[in-house]
């Protein structure tokens, strides 16, 4: 009797595989995602295997020659800051980011400019004909001979097209809505997913050929489909910002060739997506100082941004006190609302409490702590603060104020801007313009105030 072939299922949320059906998923816990996969789709996860995992000798590492990594410019310079100073030849990159949020706008547009260049791009698009496209071409002023569209869905056809033509950058329009003949499974699928991606990775590495790759993200924010996608890539970047504004920031979350705390900024305009030039407007206005109203300086990478931090405190008339925020943690929120009560008597839990940062910026590091403190001390006691200071520094639990890296950096940044005063944790150790007043404990911010 001829022996049955072993089972096999996978998880269609991250890939996980398990020889029985599992109602949850225990690697990312979703519902109902195992599938059973049929002897083909477990013959291409074999080929895929024996083919990332060929045999090697192990050298010593002073053995191992360095590999020098060359670049060229996107023609960008806010996407070439995120991916560490331009495109490398070879690599796989994968942009993530929410419908309508610019990433087929910004790669079309970067295909544009690099076939002003002379440099041959394809664009394969699977979700839109070649006329809408063309539409979007024609406001980006991306018509240049060099930029080729295919509408394709089939990968064996996009293959056949890099091989008669020789491509100096392909760019992938969507990665959910690709198939491969060979598969039988439904496009967006894991198996389908893994195994185009491994065709791409591989393609990019034999050829040379660098390829921009759009993922769509699900409602939690991550990329639609299996984990090992965001594995398999060489860079993963994520486009962050509401649609409806005109900020859009592009994070890098994985970067092989370069750091990943650098974050591109770009505005939306009539011409499309480009880079925002005149960044330091787009996160606090000059005006009549308003209760409530704080200025600090934040880190993005190697860039400060300076911002605004806004906080209304009101009368809770229900007897259960709101908490919310836009752009700022509410955990840490309460925990400095909690301080505040503690250490200086204020009756906040009889308040509710707003607090938004301006411009639709994210910010996570403790460095806005004590501009969120002054911010809403101001508008507890509807005192404006001065115009002219700005708040850095980081609150801890027992009421003391920390210092923050790159100091200087903020300073001169805020010099640049026109502030005159700076509340900082300690005396700086360097020559600034700036007048310094040194806060070390919160109890000390109210009594300048």
């Amino acid at each position: 009797m001829a022996k049955k072939k072993q089972s096999l299922y996978e998880c269609q949320a991250c890939g996980m595989q398990s020889a029985k059906w599992m109602g949850k998923c225990p690697n990312c816990g979703a519902w109902e995602s195992f599938i059973e996969l049929s002897a083909e789709q477990q013959k291409v996860l074999n080929e895929i295997s024996k083919a990332t995992s060929a045999p090697s000798q192990a050298k010593p590492i002073t053995q191992i020659e360095e590999e020098e990594v060359t670049r060229f410019s996107s023609g960008d310079s806010e996407l070439d800051l995120v991916l560490g100073g331009g495109i490398v030849p070879g690599s796989l990159v994968l942009i993530g980011g929410s419908p309508g949020i610019g990433k087929s706008t910004l790669l079309l547009k970067i295909g544009g400019n690099l076939a002003a260049q002379k440099k041959k791009v394809l664009y394969v698009s699977g979700e839109e004909s070649g006329g809408q496209i063309k539409m979007r071409a024609n406001r980006l002023g991306a018509n240049h001979d060099d930029l080729y569209l295919l509408g394709e869905i089939r990968l064996e056809a996009v293959m056949a097209e890099v091989g008669k033509s020789g491509y100096d950058l392909i760019i992938i329009d969507s990665i959910q809505t690709l198939y491969s003949d060979s598969i039988p499974s439904a496009p967006g699928s894991v198996t389908q997913v893994r195994t185009i991606t491994f065709d791409l990775m591989r393609l990019a590495k034999e050829k040379q050929i660098p390829i921009f790759i759009i993922g769509h993200i699900t409602k939690e924010g991550s990329i639609a489909g299996p984990r090992v996608l965001e594995h398999m890539v060489d860079t993963v970047l994520y486009f962050e910002g509401d649609a409806s504004k005109e900020i859009r920031m592009l994070r890098a979350f994985k970067n092989r060739f370069g750091s990943t705390s650098e974050v591109g900024i770009f505005e939306m305009t009539q011409e499309g997506l480009v880079s925002a030039k005149d960044i330091a407007s787009k996160f606090f206005s000059r005006g009549k100082p308003q209760a409530g109203s704080a200025v600090t300086v934040i880190m993005e990478g190697t860039r400060p941004l300076v911002i605004e931090v806004q906080a209304l405190v009101s009368d809770s008339g229900y007897g259960n006190p709101k908490r919310s925020t836009t752009g700022y943690d509410a955990s840490r929120l309460t925990m400095l609302l909690a301080l505040l009560e503690k250490k200086l008597d204020l009756p906040f839990g009889q308040y509710d409490v707003f607090v938004n940062i301006a411009g639709g910026i994210k910010i996570n590091e403790p460095a806005a702590d004590l501009a969120i403190i002054a911010a809403i001390i101001s508008s507890f006691r509807n005192r404006p603060l001065s115009d002219e200071s700005i708040f850095i520094g980081e609150v801890s639990l027992i009421g003391d104020i920390r210092e923050v890296f790159h100091l200087e950096q903020r300073l001169r940044e805020a010099h640049t801007l026109g502030f005159s005063k700076a509340i900082v944790p300690n005396r700086p150790g360097f020559k600034t313009p700036l007048k310094c007043f040194v806060a070390e404990e919160v109890a000390k911010v109210v009594e300048w105030m």
